[in-house]
């Protein structure tokens, strides 16, 4: 009998161990949305490596429609910021995660959001080198600040309108109207520059710790040598 009031309990201790840890693979199991998400972040970094390589062959009939795309989906990168919703609605369940679960979903999002930016980073990086090597430094902060207010409209356009970036062609008079609209409307200038504070911060931070680690590593390459 002693045995068997044991056994039970540790039987209900075991179901629920089970059942905690398959609720925590799937709250840490990436959902489809970041997937895609970060698919399209990645597009205009692709274009960036593509377009503003120094000996690039690209002719000017192909390079500046190129140019053109790269920017229209570069708010796709920085959008990803926005996905810390998700996080949230993953951390806020009951029972709690275990504390092994939260640490891969930290991990899981650290990551997706450093690649996000990351996506928008670079590119800007290698848009600042190739104005520095035509002489036209002096185009790159009002670039970046240009740039960065565009994409957080475009945060704005995508995270409370729904609108995405292929709009442009599959329903452009939606997109414009929708534009319009928002462009006079009180609350999508807060939102707008809450948007742009928060890309303008991460964008110099990681801005900076690239061209550190670039630094290091070059000074690496040379002891090497």
């Amino acid at each position: 009998m002693i045995t068997d009031s044991i056994a039970l309990p540790l039987h209900k201790v075991d179901t629920v161990l089970q059942q905690t840890f398959e609720q925590a693979i799937a709250i840490v199991r990436p959902n489809f949305h970041m997937g895609l998400d970060l698919i399209l972040a990645i597009i205009p970094l692709v274009i960036a490596l593509l377009i503003f390589r120094e000996k690039s062959r690209i002719p000017a009939l192909f390079w500046w429609p190129l140019l053109g795309i790269m920017v229209l989906f570069l708010p796709n990168a920085p959008y990803v910021l926005t996905d810390v919703i998700h996080f949230v609605a993953k951390v806020r369940v009951t029972p709690p995660l275990p504390i092994w679960a939260m640490s891969l979903l930290l991990a899981e999002y650290f990551f997706y959001f450093l690649i996000g930016m990351e996506c928008f980073v670079i590119p800007l990086m290698l848009w600042e080198r190739m104005l520095r090597r035509h002489r036209r430094g002096w185009l790159i902060i009002p670039f970046e600040l240009l740039i960065m207010s565009l994409s957080a409209f475009g945060i704005y356009l995508g995270r409370i309108d729904r609108l995405n970036s292929w709009d442009v062609v599959t329903d452009p008079e939606r997109l414009v109207n929708q534009a319009l609209h928002d462009v006079l409307a009180l609350k999508t200038e807060e939102m707008t520059l809450l948007f742009l504070l928060a890309v303008i911060v991460i964008f110099y931070l990681i801005k900076v710790l690239n061209i550190l680690i670039s630094g290091l590593l070059g000074r690496s390459e040379v002891r090497g040598l």
